[in-house]
Parts: C-alpha cells; sequence; structure tokens
C-alpha cells in the first residue's frame, strides 16, 4: 500500500488545521507517497521558477532542484527532469500510452509496445526569461528534452492569456539501467490556482 509521509504539525493556534491540510497545502515537496508492491505513489514539486531543472531519481526516492547557470553541474544520477513542463531524461526514452490511470495501465498485464522515444537536442525550448514575451523576445538555454514526455501539459502561447491543456496519458519510462517507471500528471498548478506546482502520480519499478 502507499505510504505517507508525515511531518510534524504547527504547534499552538493552528495544531489541527494544519494537519487537515493535504501535502502539497503545506508545500511539503518530494515523494510525498511512496510507491509500494505497484500501487501508485505521489511526487509533488516546484517547478514554478522557468531558471530551474528539478531532477527526480526513482531509484533513491528524491528530487533535486539545480539552478540553471552557465556551469551548472547535474546530479551525479538522476531519472527524468522537469523544467516548468518541460522534460528531460538521463538516456531514457519515452511512451505516450493511451491509458489515462495507472491502474489500467496494470490492468493491461504487460509493458506496453510502442514506439519509445529518445531525447532530442534543442535550443529553442527550454525558456528562462519570460520577461519579453509580449514583445516575442524570449530567452532560451540549449539542452535536451523530450518531445514525448514533454506531451504531459501543452501550453498554447500563441493565445493570451495561454490555455493549459494536460493530457492525462500515463507516459512509460525505460530507463538506462533497463527498468521501468510510469508517471501521470495529477496536477499543475496549486489549490491556489498558481501554475507550476506539479503532482505527479508514478510506478516504479513497473513489473509484470
Amino acid at each position: 500500500m502507499a505510504i505517507v509521509l508525515s511531518f510534524p504539525a504547527c504547534n499552538g493556534i493552528l495544531e489541527g488545521i494544519y494537519d487537515d491540510l493535504s501535502a502539497e497545502d503545506r508545500k511539503e515537496f518530494g515523494f510525498i507517497e511512496i510507491d509500494e508492491e505497484s500501487n501508485p505513489g505521489v511526487i509533488y514539486i516546484d517547478a514554478t521558477a522557468y531558471t530551474r531543472w528539478t531532477y527526480i531519481n526513482f531509484h533513491t526516492l528524491s528530487i533535486d532542484p539545480v539552478e540553471i547557470s552557465d556551469d551548472m553541474e547535474e546530479p551525479e544520477s538522476w531519472d527524468i527532469a522537469v523544467h516548468r513542463y518541460d522534460t528531460k531524461t538521463d538516456e531514457a526514452s519515452v511512451l505516450e500510452t493511451g491509458f489515462t490511470g495507472l491502474s489500467t495501465l496494470l490492468s493491461n498485464g504487460k509493458i506496453p509496445d510502442g514506439t519509445y522515444v529518445k531525447d532530442v537536442w534543442t535550443e529553442e525550448k527550454i525558456a528562462i526569461d519570460m520577461s519579453g514575451m509580449m514583445e516575442g523576445n524570449i530567452k532560451y538555454v540549449p539542452s535536451f528534452y523530450n518531445t514525448e514526455l514533454s506531451k504531459w501539459l501543452w501550453v498554447d502561447t500563441s493565445t493570451m492569456p495561454p490555455p493549459y491543456n494536460p493530457s492525462n496519458k500515463v507516459y512509460v519510462i525505460k530507463l538506462k539501467d533497463n527498468t521501468v517507471a510510469a508517471v501521470r500528471l495529477r496536477n499543475f498548478m496549486d489549490t491556489s490556482g498558481t501554475k507550476g506546482f506539479m503532482t505527479i502520480e508514478y510506478i516504479y519499478p513497473l513489473e509484470f
């Protein structure tokens, strides 16, 4: 069953009120529910900043936010990374499935077949400065980018304000060590409506 990682409540007048809030409301980041025995777990990350990658490691159940700079160093070990809604992987390949829930993926009984997509190099996807967006002046940084996993949320910047369209699909990720993960973007904002707070359901390792 899923294990919920709980933290001590505030003492005093807020005690009880704090306990009633979800982990997302309390701004607890990381693997807030751990997948055991192929039950979906939950990852909650702050991807609000355009100047940061958040590295996710399914093996160690950890996240590592790293500010983008000319001399930035990636973590020694990671599996996927998120920049706003953009994604990249550490030599993995990704398939968008037709499933809209992890339970239906599990009931399928096998790793889905299809064309698994590796990262590509891009110089015009990872935006780090949106201040000139209205004038068509956006600053990008070169990076690897996974076109398949990034389908989990489509943002149409051709209109203002841009509409946000989540795919609600499950994505299967074949990691470089030949283990497999599955993820689904459950939400891309917090309860106040601030976009960039991402709730990701996952199964790792995905085995049948």
